[in-house]
């Protein structure tokens, strides 16, 4: 009778337990529609500006317009850098670029927020507003940092639940946009008005929408070492 061992089966990584491949087309979609809408359409942003009644919303147009792009170019990268570091196969076979990646989202989110940071006291909406973005300012990195102090750490559930609530704040523009559509074409509101809450509703929804997200797709960490 043989002593021989059977051979071991090599453990297989778990299946994510959402569906990945949707994230990087909608991120994708999301990217299209603003380079479109916003370098395509409308480069001077006239659309949007024409909303700003108040005096105090005004803008200084050569300054604030660049700022204006670079935020969108890195709110860009920032969807795309995070959508492709979910990814399986990355997390799985890519690690050294999973981590370079990771550090390029953290780049796009720290410069995202310097620059709405910049345009905040001129929000539309007023002082309201600008206090709204300014402590999604500061909550977006921290997010990401933690995130990544998380995996330095070798922590890799936490890091990737830290990961999700960050990531949902890319969506930030189009929550605002549409909420304050959905309000000024259904109420009598004024846009300032619907803007306003839009900006708060948007981000409590993207808030709530993060930590559930990291709660039912990753209550368990993935098979795989910390970098």
């Amino acid at each position: 009778m043989s002593n021989r061992k059977p051979a071991r089966t090599p453990a297989r990584t778990p299946k994510p337990k959402f569906p990945y491949y949707w994230l990087p087309a909608v991120a994708a979609a999301f990217v299209a529609y603003a380079v479109y809408k916003n370098v395509l359409q409308d480069p001077e942003a006239a659309g949007f500006l024409r909303h700003k009644t108040n005096p105090a919303d005004l803008v200084n147009l050569p300054v604030w317009l660049p700022v204006m792009r670079i935020h969108l170019g890195f709110a860009c990268l920032a969807l795309m850098t995070g959508a492709v570091n979910f990814s399986p196969w990355v997390v799985r076979e890519a690690r050294r670029f999973h981590r370079g990646n990771g550090y390029a989202y953290l780049i796009s989110v720290l410069a995202v927020s310097l620059s709405s940071g910049y345009m905040a006291p001129n929000a539309t909406g007023g002082e309201a507003v600008s206090f709204a973005f300014n402590m999604l300012n500061i909550a977006w990195p921290a997010f990401t940092v933690l995130g990544i102090l998380a995996i330095r750490k070798k922590r890799v559930e936490r890091h990737r639940r830290w990961m999700a609530r960050s990531y949902a704040f890319c969506f930030t523009n189009a929550a605002v946009h549409s909420l304050a559509y959905a309000l000024g074409r259904w109420t009598s509101l004024s846009y300032e008005e619907a803007y306003r809450i839009g900006v708060y509703g948007g981000i409590a929804l993207l808030l709530a929408a993060g930590d559930l997200a990291a709660r039912l797709f990753f209550r368990k960490p993935a098979a795989i070492e910390a970098p």
